[in-house]
């Protein structure tokens, strides 16, 4: 099914390598190789919890996100067309590289029993980490690194810090994740659902799943 209107935003064109066969259906491409894709699933979300268990929802992910060597930036309840979507923002280790970072933002729409996705893929090219040096210069180590807001015990993966607030996006509007937030605002402008998909029963999280409901 494809769930969502809108998605090829101005400045994308058709990716080479869409269609991968794990659940994508389209794939784009802009000037900065940033890669805009949809994906729907035919399967219960994998979410730990509802869409209304707000702190529950955050710190389960910033714990998956780390275990998986990387770090959760952002994550909120936001609409996409007419329904509530989960909006993320995280980091990941770029592979086979010993610096430099991806930034992957995305829209999940879960419904009772499938999901839709909107992801944005931008990472770091050439020289990295001047957005980082340049913040912690002026912000001082002390207010640089800081405990995760979701999830303050947790261990492992990519650290939470200054640099990625989106304060700092205008100073850097050419930064990868700067573009992806500008990406995220876009599609919440520009994406609408189709009707069959919207009409769907909604999501209330992996127990009601379990129990049938």
């Amino acid at each position: 099914m494809r769930a969502l209107l809108g998605v090829p935003l101005p400045g994308h064109r058709p990716s080479d390598n869409g269609g991968s066969g794990n659940g994508q259906d389209d794939a784009w491409v802009n000037d900065d190789g940033d890669v805009l894709s949809v994906h729907y699933f035919g399967l219960p979300p994998d979410l730990p919890t509802g869409l209304d268990d707000g702190p529950a929802l955050r710190s389960t992910l910033t714990h998956r996100t780390a275990q998986a060597g990387g770090g959760l930036i952002e994550a909120s309840v936001k609409r996409l067309g007419e329904l509530p979507a989960l909006r993320q923002i995280l980091k990941l280790p770029l592979p086979r590289r010993t610096t430099g970072q991806a930034f992957i933002g995305s829209y999940t729409v879960p419904r009772a029993g499938c999901s839709t996705v909107v992801e944005v893929q931008a990472p770091e090219r050439g020289m990295t980490g001047r957005r980082e040096a340049v913040i912690l210069a002026e912000v001082g180590p002390d207010r640089y690194y800081r405990p995760h807001p979701y999830a303050p015990d947790v261990q492992g993966g990519l650290p939470f810090h200054a640099a990625d607030h989106a304060r700092w996006d205008e100073k850097f509007p050419d930064h990868p994740l700067s573009r992806v937030r500008r990406t995220l605002d876009a599609l919440a402008q520009m994406v609408t659902l189709k009707p069959a998909f919207a009409a769907r029963a909604p999501f209330a999280g992996p127990a009601a799943h379990d129990a049938g409901v």
